[in-house]
């Protein structure tokens, strides 16, 4: 019997905005998407998958290897879920997920990739989506670049990215008000983590970093000792977890986390 139902965000970017105009590629991960998507299952809960505008969403290419899973055939059963799996094909808007009602999910994950820096961290659906789970403190687990979704949650969301572009730090701040995030300790994708992905696939900068987006809102942003290593934080009901690599334990810690606030239905 299910333990009820846990929603996964996913995003539908393709490109990201880069230092003196201009795009580059990026998407979701494979292996944060489905890692945690398989470890909800094998524990017993549902998995609803939504994304803004309900279409699945861009497998990042540089994620579609076997370098980012245990091994060959860990890839193999990954890649297979995620293309064959009724959950990831069945898709919701998060518009719909809101309006189905969003006591129904017992938590929420948003897996990375660079992709959710682009339309999940200024989705207002996203935000009304976040404050509910806030409000009634339901496991609410971010991996990677992830955590920066919930700045989604801000009242001025748009304006804070806009700013953070902008290189606006005034207009950052004021931005930055009444986040329910705020103090909270947290981990993301770090500075150094992101060099090599912005010099090999981007081939330019970002316009801010993960950690200092996340610290001008307000919150606690800490990270691993060593860079690519698994490192997660638990803090009230935010989990976060730093790199790709730290797929597997935050899964853990997200399905503890349900497992002590669910009553199977």
């Amino acid at each position: 019997m299910s333990k009820r139902i846990v929603l996964i965000v996913g995003s539908n970017a393709t490109r990201i905005e880069i230092q003196g105009g201009g795009t580059g590629p990026t998407g979701q991960y494979l292996n944060e998407t489905v890692v945690p998507a398989m470890a909800l299952i094998d524990a017993g809960y549902d998995i609803v998958l939504a994304t803004p505008d309900g279409s699945r969403p861009f497998i990042d290419p540089a994620s579609d290897k076997a370098a980012h899973f245990d091994d060959e055939a860990a890839y193999r059963r990954a890649r297979a879920f995620y293309d064959d799996d009724p959950a990831m094909n069945d898709v919701k808007t998060l518009r719909a997920v809101i309006d189905g009602g969003l006591d129904r999910y017992a938590g929420m994950f948003v897996p990375g990739g660079q992709a959710p820096v682009v339309d999940l961290m200024q989705s207002e659906a996203l935000g009304e989506i976040l404050r509910h789970f806030h409000a009634a403190a339901k496991p609410t687990a971010l991996l990677c670049h992830g955590p920066i979704a919930t700045l989604a949650a801000l009242p001025r969301t748009r304006d804070y990215r806009a700013a953070l572009i902008a290189g606006d730090s005034a207009r950052a701040a004021e931005a930055a008000k009444d986040w329910p995030y705020e103090g909270y300790r947290m981990t993301v994708f770090s500075a150094s983590e992101e060099k090599p992905i912005e010099e090999q696939i981007l081939h330019g900068t970002l316009y801010f970093t993960m950690p200092d987006a996340l610290g001008g809102a307000g919150g606690i942003v800490s990270r691993g000792d060593v860079d690519f290593e698994p490192y997660v934080v638990e803090d009230r009901e935010l989990i976060t977890g730093q790199n790709p690599r730290s797929d597997h334990p935050l899964a853990a810690t997200l399905i503890a986390a349900l497992d002590r606030a669910t009553v199977p239905a």
